[in-house]
């Protein structure tokens, strides 16, 4: 009984990491490409580089910090990150770009920041069982918390 409880809590440790990373990216990338006028494709394509910038940076960081070698800390972000960033990068883009008037709306606009909210709530909850299953297999961010 004590195991699932266990799993379930890094899974959540892991979404709730990746979601912090994925968001930073996506909220700047959209301010950005925003008040810089760009069309969709472009909006979206740096929103997604800076989800990736940040989710990975976020467990670069305390690897980097605890004295580990750059392409070591690098390997376990990439192998730890990427998935989870993946799948809520597809359903977060995937929701804004459904929400009728998401993508033209201004960073003043409530639709703007609630299709955001929104699409970044989904993308967590999407996001869960998939770092679940993996950290039971012993990947996803099972592979970064073996090295604290």
């Amino acid at each position: 009984m004590h195991e699932p409880a266990s799993l379930n809590r890094l899974a959540f440790q892991a979404t709730r990491h990746c979601l912090t990373g994925c968001a930073i990216g996506e909220i700047l990338g959209l301010v950005i490409s925003t008040q810089l006028g760009w069309h969709d494709v472009a909006s979206i394509g740096l929103a997604i580089v800076l989800a990736f910038v940040f989710g990975y940076g976020l467990t670069l960081r305390p690897l980097l910090g605890s004295g580990m070698a750059p392409r070591r800390a690098a390997q376990l972000a990439f192998a730890s990150d990427t998935v989870s960033i993946v799948v809520m990068e597809i359903v977060d883009n995937a929701f804004v770009l459904i929400v009728p008037g998401a993508m033209s709306a201004g960073i003043t606009d409530l639709l703007f920041w609630s299709s955001l909210v929104a699409s970044l709530v989904i993308a967590g909850l999407v996001a869960f069982p998939v770092n679940r299953w993996l950290i039971s297999r012993g990947q996803g961010h099972a592979l970064v918390h073996g090295q604290h």
